[in-house]
């Protein structure tokens, strides 16, 4: 009988899945260095030595089920393994487990039973079949009442996922909403979620700018509110020119098709991540060596 704690063991030197660990230590009698070796040979325990690997690729993908919804990044370190089916697979099975679950935090999204194991157990053995370190970066699940709809859109193949939830519109609309956000990059949806710290910031900047130009505190100070207007329209959804009409906002749009958004949520693979510079000079050079 192999114990529990012998299998924890393994696997945290080897970063294979709880149940290839199990294989390895009934295949060796329960010797760790034997399964060791044993999971060298399958090529299973290489999925750690890519821990320290920087995965910034991947996909941005979407998963609808009558009212719930879950959005999710899941990196790679190629774009090449991005569009690979194997990854792509991933991908699908852990939208399908995360919509059938009551995840919130990382954590209990990755020890989700996946068949005979944990979903951090399957990416794990896909990293090892791959050979690039994979990852579940972040996730959201939604759940929308009766009279709300979803507007999701994909672009790029998955670089870019939006998901917006709109009170009183149909999905159409919404989906016009997502497609929007998707090419101008809001971060907040209403002048109301802008944090205070975000908005003092930005005062206290554009009221420098202005008193370097000359402007008394005064007359900078009054300046300031005319060109916060513009800074809600660069990082505000609602505030934001249409792009199907730049004669009204975004909320204009929705109120005209009688409604407002009540949520976005916009995954841009990679964004906010240090990635890796490739020079194909220098690994040219590495080769010839």
């Amino acid at each position: 009988m192999i114990s529990a704690s012998l299998v924890k063991e393994l696997r945290e030197k080897t970063g294979a899945g709880m149940l290839d660990c199990k294989k390895a230590l009934e295949a060796t009698n329960g010797n760790i260095d034997e399964a060791i070796d044993w999971l060298r040979e399958k090529g299973i325990s290489k999925a750690a030595k890519k821990a320290d690997r920087i995965a910034a690729e991947g996909l941005a993908a979407i998963l609808t089920e009558g009212n719930d919804a879950v959005i999710l990044e899941m990196n790679s370190e190629t774009d090449f393994v991005a569009k690979n089916e194997e990854f792509q697979e991933l991908v699908k099975e852990t939208l399908k487990t995360i919509i059938k679950s009551n995840a919130k935090t990382l954590e209990e999204a990755l020890e989700l039973p996946y068949e005979e194991g944990t979903i951090n157990d399957f990416i794990v053995s896909k990293t090892a079949k791959i050979g690039e370190k994979l990852s579940l970066r972040r996730f959201a699940k939604v759940t929308k009442k009766d009279s709300e709809s979803f507007g999701e859109y994909i672009h790029m193949g998955g670089k870019i996922a939006v998901l917006i939830v709109t009170e009183g519109t149909d999905s159409l609309v919404a989906k016009d909403i997502a497609m929007h956000a998707a090419a101008m990059r809001p971060t907040y949806v209403s002048i109301e979620d802008v944090p205070a710290d975000v908005l003092e910031k930005e005062k206290a900047v554009l009221k420098e700018q202005a008193m370097n130009e000359g402007k008394p505190a005064e007359i900078a100070e009054k300046m300031v509110q005319g060109r916060i207007n513009k800074f809600y329209k660069e990082i505000c959804l609602e505030e934001q020119p249409f792009v199907k009409d730049g004669d009204i906002n975004v909320k204009t749009y929705a109120k005209n098709n009688g409604g407002k958004i009540t949520a976005m949520y916009r995954y841009e693979v990679g964004e906010g991540m240090e990635k890796k510079e490739e020079n194909f000079a220098e690994e040219v050079a590495k080769q010839m060596k």
